[in-house]
């Protein structure tokens, strides 16, 4: 993915949603990582990267702590939005969000259909919570490259509006 022609001096954290690899300690994740250098390449300073399991309640709590207490601009996930029943990521998201940003979810789902038949199972969802932008990316590293270079040129932009540091459209 290249990086994008607009850069934002923003505070982002990563969660990795995977109750196998929270069993691990987070060894081998490789979707954080990946979600990671995306974040950096957008010129955001990471100002955490975690693994939690598949729960709804405790992924809401993440969400919650690094919007509130941490204060970050942007948190993006990684994993859970799929089908299968401990697929809970978005509802998690809903929980905690004030407004959504349904088109966000829409380019990212968009952008895979060309590369896999199952594009359309993918329920990420996108979000606001006070100033904070959430974004739910599927799991699969090859998947974010995909996700990712569908909204890279919109983030900063609607960064800078959550900001209040843009006055025109």
């Amino acid at each position: 993915m290249a990086p994008s022609r607009h850069r934002v001096a923003v505070r982002a954290a990563i969660i990795t949603v995977s109750t196998s690899k929270s069993e691990a300690g987070g060894e081998g994740d490789e979707s954080g990582a990946r979600l990671a250098e995306f974040a950096a390449e957008l010129g955001a300073e990471i100002a955490g990267r975690e693994v939690v399991a598949d729960d709804r309640a405790l992924i809401a709590e993440r969400l919650r702590h690094w919007v509130d207490d941490e204060n970050c601009d942007v948190v993006l996930t990684t994993g859970g939005t799929g089908v299968a029943p401990t697929d809970v990521t978005p509802e998690a998201t809903c929980d905690v969000i004030e407004r959504e940003a349904p088109g966000i979810a829409e380019a990212m789902r968009a952008a895979s259909r060309e590369h896999t038949p199952h594009w359309m199972l993918s329920r990420g969802v996108a979000g606001i919570r006070g100033r904070t932008l959430i974004v739910n990316f599927p799991g699969s590293p090859r998947s974010i490259d995909q996700a990712g270079a569908a909204i890279a040129d919109a983030l900063p932009h609607a960064l800078e509006l959550l900001a209040g540091r843009h006055g025109g459209h």
